[in-house]
């Protein structure tokens, strides 16, 4: 659960934008994501070596 400490100084604009800015630091959202349904551990490994391979390959024809 995230807290936002504010005074009574603190404008409705400021107080979302902190917010914002500290979901977006906690990568709250894309665990949210993660979660809404299950990915086998396989499947995730899986994609990370795609994700790598294609980052390779696109670094090893740019050097070319």
């Amino acid at each position: 659960m995230l807290i936002i400490k504010i005074d009574n100084k603190t404008t409705i604009d400021k107080a979302l934008k902190l917010l914002k800015s500290k979901v977006i630091k906690t990568k709250l959202m894309s665990e949210l994501k993660n979660r809404k349904d299950y990915t086998k551990k396989s499947i995730i490994r899986r994609n990370e070596v795609n994700k790598a391979k294609y980052a390779q390959k696109l670094k090893n024809s740019s050097e070319d």
